[in-house]
């Protein structure tokens, strides 16, 4: 990000979480302010996660997720929770209509096998995005229920 402007100030950089925070607010006062509760859902997708820290999830063999085939086992990611999701609840919380949460963080951690790094050179460590068909099929169908 190369700058960020809250009111009439502009940062050449600033703390990530704070700007998501900041981010929130804005679309969370812009929503209360003008959809039509009565008329519309108002949906939020939660974070997507990245694997680029083998160690969150106790691999001590790998760097990221490359040459992961296996989902982690289990419901709980090793790491934790991703601090902003504590931020996104509390804003989501806040609001006059709170939107729904689709939440994806959690089930979306424990997919480090589901990155397209696996296809790709050890240059190629892309451990952010997702491949299709695969997780974001599942995101597809929470949107699905809620719709």
């Amino acid at each position: 990000w190369d700058y960020m402007r809250v009111g009439d100030k502009v940062y050449k950089d600033m703390d990530r979480t704070v700007a998501f925070i900041q981010g929130m607010k804005t679309w969370a006062n812009w929503s209360d302010s003008f959809v039509d509760h009565a008329k519309s859902k108002v949906l939020f997708q939660g974070i997507s996660p990245v694997h680029y820290r083998a160690k969150e999830w106790n691999d001590s063999e790998h760097k990221d997720c490359v040459g992961q085939t296996q989902p982690l086992p289990g419901s709980t990611y090793p790491g934790g929770p991703l601090p902003q999701m504590k931020a996104l609840q509390t804003v989501l919380e806040g609001m006059k209509s709170p939107a729904i949460l689709l939440d994806i963080t959690t089930l979306s951690q424990l997919r480090k096998d589901a990155h397209p790094s696996i296809y790709s050179s050890p240059k190629g460590r892309d451990c952010s995005h997702w491949c299709l068909s695969g997780l974001p099929d599942t995101w597809n169908q929470l949107l699905n229920i809620e719709i």
